[in-house]
């Protein structure tokens, strides 16, 4: 054992001794030692390639999905755009203005394109006649009904307060408090004490009084503004109290209180858009622009619900009646429609509809542009559908959105009769008027 420890210190011995010597050489004699070699010269570093670009976005991208930020973006597609907008940051610093690994986002079509079914979707207003956008309904809306005020205040206040307050149950529960007033007036027109409403009563202040409109209602039908005292009270308090010229005309009274219980709110109307095309083979090509896919805040709170519900029917079977009704939810949540119909001459009517109106209104619709307009006539959708003008059904309902072309044809009886006539039946349908003004799809 002692031997075995002895010939372990000689060996450690030896490798610590350093390097060897050869025997012929002297101690004295050194090996001569190497010059440093000169650094070579750093090349300048090469950008990485378009292939080492590609994939190092395809890794980072593949990271990011594998190990996503605390607070970063949870879905697939907003990692990769997030990933994107940061490779383009840096290209752009680096110089190159577009990076050559990503797509070009088609940018929208504007609007007023040539290349657009419809340059957009616009509202009529009902009371001026001007055609609007739909950023410009209600201010034009607004606009209007307070210049009305200076021709008749009575229509203008009842119209301010229909159409100004957007919240309908409290704007109901106004008017029914209104009309209350003037029922007594009208029933007891002897009592002075309905003739006085204080405005700091409870009832006026709650119902009334926070109603945009109610103001200048009363003051346009004859009530005015008076400081009245109170017994036991030290200071007086406002009232509104009646004029006697009002009071002298109470059908006045009650023609007014009709007008505000019967009033609805100022809307502007969606413009049809009518317009005429000559035969083309691009009838079924719809190219629509942004307005008839751009949600409200509220169908954007309905979609990310229903998109909810959908990850949990993933989980569960569907019966094919509850995928009908899924089919249905999803033709809902377009807001407008835009419709052709083509005739037999192949002349095409085309227009824009919400997608909750109802198939008659597209029968009233082609009715106006027709030269004989009181003929029976049918409407089909593509696969020969018949859509009855009676059929109580939207045209979401009827898979008619966001667009759809349909095929007019007159009733088998008058078809019989047209050709017992002699005449021919593809011949021209449509007024003169249209015709004048057709265009090139």
């Amino acid at each position: 054992m002692k031997k075995f420890f002895q010939e372990i210190k000689a060996d450690v011995k030896f490798k610590s001794a350093g390097p060897g010597q050869k025997l012929t050489e002297s101690v004295g004699e050194k090996a001569p030692k190497e010059k440093p070699s000169k650094p070579a010269l750093r090349q300048p570093r090469q950008g990485p390639t378009n292939e080492a670009q590609m994939a190092a976005a395809a890794a980072l991208a593949r990271l990011e999905q594998k190990q996503p930020r605390a607070r970063g973006p949870t879905s697939h597609e907003s990692i990769r755009s997030q990933v994107r907008k940061e490779l383009q940051a840096e290209a752009t610093v680096s110089g190159s203005p577009e990076a050559p690994w990503t797509n070009p986002v088609p940018k929208p079509k504007e609007e007023g394109s040539t290349h657009l079914a419809v340059p957009g979707v616009y509202f009529t207003c009902p009371l001026t006649g001007a055609i609007l956008r739909k950023d410009q309904r209600d201010a034009c809306i607004r606009e209007a009904i307070l210049s009305h005020f200076s021709t008749d205040p009575v229509a203008a206040s009842i119209m301010k307060i229909h159409t100004f307050n957007k919240d309908r149950d409290r704007v109901k529960l106004g008017v029914d408090t209104i009309a209350r007033y003037l029922d007594n007036i009208h029933l007891h027109p002897e009592e002075e004490k309905y003739r006085k409403i204080k405005l700091q009563n409870k009832v006026f202040q709650e119902r009334i009084n926070c109603l945009e409109g109610t103001h200048e209602f009363f003051e346009a039908i004859g009530f005015q503004k008076v400081l009245l005292p109170i017994p036991d009270q030290e200071g007086p308090e406002e009232f509104y109290v009646l004029s006697e010229a009002a009071l002298a005309q109470p059908q006045s009274l009650e023609q007014h209180k009709e007008q505000l219980l019967r009033a609805e709110p100022v809307q502007a109307t969606l413009a049809r858009q009518r317009l005429v095309f000559r035969p083309s083979p691009l009838a079924s090509h719809f190219d629509l622009p942004a307005d008839f896919f751009s949600l409200t805040a509220e169908e954007l709170k309905r979609e990310q619900r229903l998109r909810s519900e959908a990850v949990e029917r993933l989980s569960v079977l569907r019966t094919k009646a509850m995928r009908e009704r899924e089919e249905q939810r999803e033709m809902r949540k377009y807001t407008y429609t835009l419709l052709r119909v083509r005739f037999p001459d192949g002349c095409l009517l085309q227009g824009t509809f919400y997608a909750r109106e109802r198939v008659a209104a597209l029968y009233a619709f082609v009715r106006e542009a027709l030269l004989i307009d009181w003929l029976p006539f049918e409407l089909l959708a593509l696969g020969g559908q018949k859509l009855l003008e009676d059929e109580n059904l939207a045209f979401n309902e009827c898979g008619l959105v966001p667009s759809a072309l349909l095929t007019f044809s007159w009733d088998a009886a008058v078809l019989a009769d047209i050709r017992a006539a002699g005449a021919q039946p593809d011949s021209s349908v449509l007024k003169p008027e249209l015709l004048s003004a057709i265009k090139k799809l």
